[in-house]
């Protein structure tokens, strides 16, 4: 029986997707999200107990397509979610975006603390970022037209 830090950590692995579905309603077919790191944790690509492949599993299970990168962490994941229908790993943070319906954070890679912010607004269908590692003020995004939705924050 999963003790109460498990069940905390099962249910924040799954606030991204409650933000997604709040968002775009709990049928996803047609939609596609950028995800920006696999990994458990920055330096690593460990993907043991990632936040990322319940976020994938779940977006893909309400026929999302995922488009995804890591630094470090591919070729883990392509073995861990490689045969996930929907899920397609991408060469670069820039092409996870192409074509995107928004961009979810998972993982708080160095390489994603400062990314292009008008590249971003540029490549998505729409300026939306959920940030589950809160790397971005509120405040900030907001003055760039950018949507964006940080985990715990409660600030839109």
């Amino acid at each position: 029986m999963p003790n109460a830090v498990e069940e905390a950590n099962d249910h924040q692995n799954l606030v991204l997707v409650e933000r997604v579905v709040q968002r775009f309603g709990e049928d996803l077919a047609g939609r596609t999200f950028a995800v920006w790191g696999l990994a458990f944790k920055p330096n690593t690509d460990d993907m043991r107990e990632a936040p990322s492949r319940v976020v994938v599993e779940e977006l893909t299970r309400r026929g999302a397509r995922v488009q995804a990168c890591d630094p470090v962490a591919m070729g883990e994941a392509r073995r861990v979610l490689g045969t996930v229908p929907g899920f397609t790993l991408v060469p670069s943070a820039g092409a996870a975006l192409e074509g995107a319906d928004a961009l979810l954070i998972v993982t708080e890679w160095r390489e994603f603390r400062t990314p292009d912010f008008d590249g971003i607004k540029a490549a998505l269908k729409q300026p939306l970022i959920l940030d589950g590692r809160n790397l971005y003020e509120p405040e900030l995004m907001r003055s760039m037209g950018i949507d964006y939705l940080g985990v715990g924050r409660g600030v839109r």
